[in-house]
């Protein structure tokens, strides 16, 4: 394998975890709940998966757990935006507090452990296929499962009777409850998806990522995916694009730090971050508003009757 494609390979399994917890972001914000609490769920997601898989010895049962504690978190920031009303973005901060100080003492015993890789899925003569064998067909289930989810809510959103529900409450949820709509029981079940799915984006980050556990491993990701949600204006298929770019300009960076290029480290760190924050102003600049808003984004939503 040369150079160039363990590039490309290192970038689909960077990009996969922001792929995925942008995708659960964009379900909930497309109900008209903003979720700031995605950096908390990611973190308890890498612990916890992390932890029951260490105890259990088991992937699968970390998966699950890491599924699990991002719907705990969702839960939680569920009931208080939704069931008291409360400010979604104060909400959403203190929820990603506790989850990265609550994430650092459940994940405190398993620091310096370590689990095998998870087996990639080579599909016996394809992945032989030089060049893009391994890229297309030597993924592991994750990457598989992230591009089929992209393409899922993308059909939801698009085809199916309950997401364009959840896009008409995301958009005037005033409007949307006068006509009967179900507006409370949508958005909890928006904000759990967007919570699990922040939960197995960290599952896949100390489970094959890194595959180990430390604090602060997130390392700004779920930032990055609240992002990248603005940035693909609300629609599946420029989150794909996003994720990937991002990804990309993450691995580049750590290759451009080894090949020393005169630049100071923590300035090629950067570079990801920067990267993002410019194509935002660009489009608020060309735009004077993000595309695609949901109208009823970040509102508290109080029945009348």
């Amino acid at each position: 394998m040369t150079t160039f494609e363990a590039i490309l390979l290192t970038i689909v399994t960077a990009s996969t975890p922001l792929l995925i917890a942008s995708l659960g972001e964009l379900v909930a914000e497309r109900s008209g709940v903003l979720n700031l609490g995605l950096e908390g769920m990611m973190a308890m997601g890498a612990s916890c998966s992390f932890a029951a898989a260490v105890t259990f010895d088991s992937t699968l049962m970390g998966v699950g757990a890491g599924i699990l504690a991002g719907g705990f978190m969702a839960a939680l920031f569920a009931v208080v935006v939704l069931g008291f009303a409360a400010n979604q973005v104060g909400s959403g901060l203190a929820v990603t507090i506790f989850g990265l100080g609550l994430s650092g003492l459940i994940g405190a015993p398993f620091v310096g452990a370590r689990r095998d890789p998870v087996a990639p899925l080579n599909i016996p003569g394809l992945v032989d296929i030089p060049f893009i064998g391994r890229l297309f067909f030597g993924q592991d289930l994750f990457v598989y499962g992230s591009i089929a989810l992209t393409v899922a809510v993308g059909l939801y959103l698009g085809r199916a009777r309950a997401g364009l529900v959840l896009r008409s409450i995301g958009e005037n949820h005033a409007s949307a409850h006068a006509l009967g709509l179900p507006v409370l029981r949508t958005r909890f079940l928006a904000i759990l998806f967007g919570g699990a799915c922040a939960g197995l984006a960290g599952a896949y980050l100390s489970l094959v990522y890194t595959r180990f556990w430390s604090p602060g491993m997130t390392a700004g990701r779920g930032w990055i995916a609240l992002a990248l949600v603005v940035f693909a204006a609300w629609r599946p298929r420029w989150v794909l694009i996003g994720a990937y770019i991002f990804g990309a300009a993450t691995v580049l960076q750590l290759h451009a730090q080894a090949a020393q290029f005169g630049v100071p480290s923590q300035l090629l760190s950067a570079v990801p971050y920067l990267a993002t924050i410019l194509a935002l102003l660009l489009l608020s600049l060309r735009h004077g508003r993000a595309i695609g808003t949901p109208g009823s984004l970040g509102v508290p939503f109080v029945p009348d009757r």
